[in-house]
């Protein structure tokens, strides 16, 4: 049997458990505003709301990438660092997004996000040989 991708599986876990507190907090505040499709003008909501799922629209696939370069043969430091990365980032653009505006949190979580699976989809490329 190989070895499973064991920095991935560490780190989706994570991920896994920083999501259900999101999903978590949505479902109380619609249950608190009584607003049980879309966000109602609720700004909160509407935060709340934007925070999770820009999570679930970025973590799949960084976790794909995560996982593609570990398993792909990329060296063991990289693919924890991105991991590591990929973990700080999710936190600091949820914090930031939760907070005002023009909150710096929530481009830097953004840009260390995007960083991430930049840096692990040329890992990959570069494990495949394809990287001109």
């Amino acid at each position: 049997m190989e070895q499973l991708p064991q920095i991935t599986l560490a780190v989706m876990a994570v991920l896994v458990l920083m999501s259900i507190p999101m999903a978590i907090s949505v479902g109380v505040r619609r249950a608190k505003t009584g607003i049980l499709l879309l966000h109602g003008e609720d700004e909160d909501l509407l935060r709340l709301m934007r925070a999770h799922g820009n999570f679930i629209e970025y973590v799949p696939l960084a976790i794909l990438a995560l996982a593609g370069a570990e398993i792909g043969g990329a060296p063991t430091w990289l693919v924890a660092v991105c991991g590591g990365v990929l973990l700080l980032a999710r936190v600091i653009h949820f914090f930031g997004l939760r907070a005002a505006a023009d909150s710096k949190g929530r481009p830097i979580g953004a840009g260390l996000t995007n960083a991430t699976m930049l840096v692990l989809a040329l890992a990959i490329l570069w494990q495949l040989g394809t990287v001109v």
